[in-house]
């Protein structure tokens, strides 16, 4: 039987927990009078001592009071348990954030280097959830990635822009370094790709190697604001017009914390932050968690139309991370009414983000990026409004197969912020709020971010995108398809269980073009949720 650990001598539980403090203290008084001779072992045993000491003054933390000296090592092991976990024990296919074969492929590919896999596959094909592209027996030419573009610009947009389908999604100066900044957006103008801004507004850093920008409006309306915070039509024209904004993207949320707004701790808010910025440095720059510029989806439509003629033409539209569906049916309701369209629509993903988020918002609010996606493109299919208006997508986006998933259900392009983030050094560390970034990518530390040397690293940036797209393109050629755009849900296949597999196009329920405006449609969530949008309101309208 095992022992009675209630009879255990109280006493003797005494002694166990103050036995290697009680030890070092009369190690260090017995060796004082050979101090001479054992001076490193009497130096080192009053060192512990008085760590022991301080452990059973202090009240904060009652295991170093309960077992002084010996507990710290309980908060040391918790500090470095995230390095353990990923250098020691992580399998190469565990998936959260990102896995060791996902960073492992982004920087092989940033390097210039071979990405093949020998022996076969790690991943388990029977497993649920495998998905694959299917290959033709009629095999195309490999396309020049150069090539995979997508023109950005409706109707009412005169100065339409030549997007690359894979770009750096939105990442503010503030949350990345300058040099971080520098490096993606050399790397942007060496590729002809865009650099999203992300709403920390345009800095001197985006503006250094004249890559494409497009510039993400927030709720702080950085960059454009006055003196209380509110929207500036002058001086958002004077940075809009400039020839390197390509685009302006309204945030309305994001994925790693929708409907939470932004923060950036004052602790990283630097002179040059604050002065690209418009804000203070004593304290927290807060994004609020919705505009004062528009409340209704009538107002956000109008103020997309203003924001498209203060820009010279420029294309315009928004970025969310899909919430209630009523809400994004009342914006297409207020389309049809007013007549007014946006240029293109971001949908973000809830598994998106790159800096910090509160637990409860990363894991339990808002949609995966696929049905946000789905969701949306079904909407402007149904309504007739799905070729004016163009859709980005982006949410742990980083492979060539990651970029065919999206566009084959509704997406014409794609965005990576931690794929690009990985090509400059990120290792993952998930230290991005704390300003003590391993990789000098997302601080403000001087000494640290003067480890990302910026030539390097806009290679590598440059080295990721083009042989990510070189990947796509001759997984395009294996399916017999010769461009992007050519991808559609019946090229893609995921194992529902261990015996059975499904097309896309049979997973997914697909609007047909005009279906939302007919009388009668078919299935119970598209009629009921259109039915409760309208265009003057954010709210569900009441039965």
């Amino acid at each position: 039987m095992p022992p009675d650990r209630s009879r255990t001598p109280k006493n003797l539980s005494l002694t166990n927990r103050y036995a290697f403090f009680a030890g070092c203290v009369l190690i260090t008084l017995a060796s004082l009078p050979w101090l001479g001779s054992l001076w490193p072992l009497t130096l080192s045993t009053a060192l512990l001592s008085l760590i022991g000491i301080n452990d059973l003054l202090q009240t904060r933390q009652a295991v170093r009071r309960n077992y002084p000296i010996l507990g710290n090592l309980r908060y040391l092991i918790e500090t470095i348990r995230p390095e353990i976990r990923q250098y020691l024990l992580e399998n190469d296919s565990d998936p959260l954030p990102f896995s060791r074969a996902q960073r492992s492929l982004v920087y092989a590919r940033a390097k210039n280097q071979v990405a093949d896999k020998a022996f076969g596959t790690l991943s388990d094909v029977y497993g649920t959830g495998f998905e694959f592209i299917s290959h033709s027996i009629r095999t195309a030419s490999h396309s020049d990635p150069r090539t995979f573009r997508v023109t950005i610009g409706g109707p009412q947009c005169s100065q339409p822009y030549s997007a690359s389908i894979f770009n750096i999604s939105a990442m503010s100066f503030g949350s990345l370094s300058a040099n971080a900044i520098r490096a993606l957006n050399h790397g942007a103008r060496m590729g002809g790709f865009a650099h999203d801004t992300g709403e920390g507004s345009i800095s001197p850093y985006h503006r250094e190697h004249g890559g494409d920008l497009i510039w993400e409006l927030g709720s702080g309306y950085f960059g454009c604001r006055d003196e209380q915070g509110n929207f500036d039509p002058e001086r958002f024209a004077e940075q809009a017009r400039q020839p390197q904004v390509r685009m302006i993207e309204i945030k309305l949320s994001q994925g790693a914390k929708p409907g939470h707004g932004g923060i950036l701790p004052k602790h990283k808010i630097s002179a040059e932050i604050a002065a690209t910025r418009g804000v203070p440095m004593d304290r927290d720059c807060v994004s609020p968690a919705s505009h004062s510029s528009f409340s209704t989806p009538l107002e956000l439509l109008a103020f997309i139309a203003r924001l498209r003629e203060l820009s010279g033409g420029k294309p315009v539209g928004f970025k969310l991370c899909l919430g209630h569906p009523w809400e994004f049916m009342a914006i297409a309701k207020a389309m049809l009414q007013s007549g007014i369209l946006p240029d293109f629509i971001v949908i973000d993903g809830k598994e998106g983000g790159t800096g910090a988020a509160p637990l409860e918002f990363t894991n339990h609010i808002g949609v995966p990026l696929r049905e946000g996606l789905l969701f949306v493109h079904n909407t402007l299919v149904g309504l007739n409004l799905r070729e004016h208006i163009k859709l980005g997508a982006s949410g742990k986006i980083v492979s060539a197969f990651d970029i065919a998933s999206v566009l084959a259900i509704g997406a014409d392009w794609a965005n990576s912020a931690r794929g690009f983030m990985f090509a400059i050094g990120c290792i993952q560390s998930q230290s991005c709020h704390t300003n003590k970034c391993p990789t000098g990518v997302a601080t403000q530390d001087p000494l640290r971010q003067r480890a990302l040397v910026v030539p390097d690293k806009a290679e590598r940036v440059y080295n990721y995108h083009r042989n990510t797209l070189q990947a796509l393109s001759e997984m395009l050629a294996a399916a017999g398809l010769e461009h992007p755009s050519q991808l559609e849900a019946k090229h893609l296949v995921r194992r529902v269980s261990a015996t059975q597999i499904s097309l896309f196009s049979q997973l997914h329920i697909f609007l047909e073009p005009g279906a939302l405006l007919r009388e009668q449609l078919e299935g119970d969530f598209y009629p009921k949720m259109w039915e409760m949008a309208q265009a003057e309101s954010f709210e569900p309208r009441t039965p």
